[in-house]
């Protein structure tokens, strides 16, 4: 069953009018992630991926890390019908690990292409993730990697009973 769609207030996108294959856009907020009580990333060059149901999932290029955060993990990986195969990383800062928290496209397919070189994380292992100073609230649910920030209104795809959509 296709979910009522939320009200959008000024300003808002409504995640129901996203496209499906995904778009890709720059709209070139400015993002900061904390990690383990630093910034570990900060740009204004984000990539978001705009699909139906979900919030953006946020990009950022791997120049914006600070370096060493980024441990690539061996043996673990992903496939996304449009992206292609993922990799992923821990997020490390001494002896705090966030274990798989990020995850990038090295070959990414098609229009996906955009992604090459960017990192995007999972706001919920991170300490904060801000876009234009506002915190961003995970997606709901375990797999999904999309940050809700004031710019969108759902429904959004991740709670239980929402796997259909």
């Amino acid at each position: 069953m296709r979910p009522r769609r939320d009200a959008s207030k000024p300003g808002q996108r409504s995640v129901w009018d996203f496209p499906r294959p995904p778009a890709y856009e720059q709209w070139h907020e400015h993002v900061e992630v904390r990690f383990a009580g630093r910034t570990i990333a900060a740009t204004d060059d984000a990539w978001c991926v705009l699909e139906t149901s979900h919030p953006p999932t946020y990009y950022l290029p791997l120049s914006a890390f600070e370096p060493g955060v980024l441990r690539e993990v061996d043996g673990v990986g992903t496939v996304c019908e449009w992206k292609g195969a993922a990799s992923y990383y821990d997020v490390v800062v001494g002896d705090q690990v966030a274990a798989r928290a990020a995850w990038t496209y090295r070959n990414p397919r098609g229009d996906a292409a955009v992604l090459r070189d960017h990192v995007a994380l999972y706001a919920r292992e991170m300490d904060a993730c801000l876009v234009d100073g506002s915190p961003v609230t995970p997606q709901p649910g375990g797999f999904y990697g999309g940050w809700i920030t004031p710019t969108v209104s759902g429904p959004f795809k991740g709670s239980p009973g929402t796997m259909g959509w």
